[in-house]
């Protein structure tokens, strides 16, 4: 058995905006060194294969969520960032993860995600009524308003609000790049994010709905009490499900336009052909995923004939994962068609007890929106320079500048299955 410290093994330059731009080199010089493992100095170590990410991430007995050891290392104790960051759903004792993920997964089901397709598609069709008709947009900045205001559907909450939040969730979707310089506009942004969300339970505890319907912020609220869950906690749950729903969705959303740039024939496909959108979202999600998970070894252990001390930080890149060679065939290739091996799935949602809870929200959104934006944005192009956001952290396309041609809706006459 050997210890990381003997490995040979690829110095990725995490942090720098250069691996930010184009971190596809520095991984392939990373399998090249090693055949699945890479080192970041300043932290630790990351996995660049498949397989491996795979193997590991299902194994919750070994590793714990790196949240309150990284909130200590980055300094910030006392923040709220920090104690966010350190009470979340993800960061509890197993057993307190355990209750409030089977308190709430049930509502996160593909059946449920489909009912609340009626109003992500009025959600994509009002953005597309007032941004399509300019002929020439940031599509970046357009992403940015369609998962907020899907967010906003679901609480009830008034729509004016977006777009402060909207920056703030920006801010704080990029603390986990590590770049200290960025936190206090990072806690600006968590102290608006609670107060919107005690304000937003409030107002419904105060004013419950009375048509007999129930959306999903009466639905968590209710399980939540039934569930006995602390009003600290059902906070923590809804501004997770922002923070995290917010800017994982837009980048895709953004990355899959950016892609389809180059294969005009599938874009125009997804405009006709609504079950289509959902194979183009899988390929888009193993073809860029904009997650890097971490996690510590909570428990010594042995992999690969590579031993791995406790307390050693682990970093899995989804974002880079589904484009492995040695585990996909044309990996570099974009192919909506592919015959999608049940081994082999993109893991853009990650793996065991931490798998998010809202894929299936994301991808129901993530189809409605390109089925609608492929109509009414038509024969799009790039009209100007492309920038990226840093590599680790909520990694993506800062700034999509396209020029097209307005269209026009289609009517599709039978709702998806």
């Amino acid at each position: 058995m050997r210890d990381l410290d003997d490995l040979d093994l690829y110095h990725l330059p995490m942090g720098d905006q250069a691996m930010g731009d184009d971190p596809w080199p520095h991984f392939d010089a990373a399998r090249a060194r090693h055949p699945w493992l890479a080192c970041w100095d300043e932290f630790g170590y990351v996995f660049t294969e498949y397989a491996a990410m795979r193997e590991l991430l299902g194994q919750d007995d070994k590793l714990r969520p790196p949240y309150a050891d990284l909130v200590g290392q980055l300094g910030q104790e006392g923040t709220p960032w920090g104690r966010f960051t350190g009470e979340q759903m993800i960061a509890l004792p197993s057993d307190q993860h355990r209750l409030l993920r089977n308190t709430f997964a049930a509502k996160f089901t593909p059946r449920n995600a489909n009912a609340l397709r009626p109003m992500m598609r009025e959600t994509i069709s009002r953005l597309l009524d007032e941004w399509a008709p300019r002929g020439q947009i940031d599509f970046e900045e357009f992403s940015s308003h369609f998962p907020i205001s899907v967010m906003f559907s679901l609480v009830g909450a008034p729509h004016e609000g977006v777009t402060l939040l909207r920056d703030d969730l920006e801010a704080i979707g990029l603390a986990h790049s590590y770049q200290l310089d960025r936190f206090p506009r990072i806690q600006e942004g968590m102290v608006r994010l609670e107060r919107f969300v005690e304000e937003t339970i409030a107002r419904r505890r105060a004013e419950p709905r009375t048509d007999g319907s129930e959306d999903l912020l009466e639905l968590l609220i209710r399980t939540g009490d039934e569930g006995d869950i602390s009003h600290r906690q059902l906070t923590d749950l809804i501004m997770f499900f922002f923070i995290a729903g917010y800017d994982t969705s837009k980048n895709v959303l953004t990355y899959t336009m950016y892609t389809l740039l180059d294969h005009p024939e599938i874009y125009e496909r997804c405009a006709e052909d609504h079950d289509y959108c959902r194979r183009v979202i899988e390929e888009a999600l193993r073809w860029f995923n904009p997650g890097t998970v971490a996690r510590y070894v909570d428990t010594e252990f042995e992999f690969r004939g590579v031993r791995f001390p406790k307390d050693t930080m682990l970093f899995f890149p989804l974002s880079i994962s589904g484009r492995d060679p040695g585990a996909f065939e044309r990996a570099g290739t974009f192919d909506p068609d592919r015959v999608i091996d049940p081994n082999k799935r993109q893991i853009a949602f990650a793996l065991g007890k931490h798998m998010c809870l809202g894929q299936y929200i994301a991808r129901a959104q993530l189809q409605e929106a390109i089925h609608q934006v492929a109509q009414r944005i038509r024969h799009p192009r790039l009209a100007g320079e492309v920038h990226w956001r840093p590599f680790p952290g909520t990694w993506g396309i800062r700034g999509l500048p396209i020029a097209f041609t307005p269209g026009e809706a289609h009517v599709r006459e039978a709702e998806p299955a």
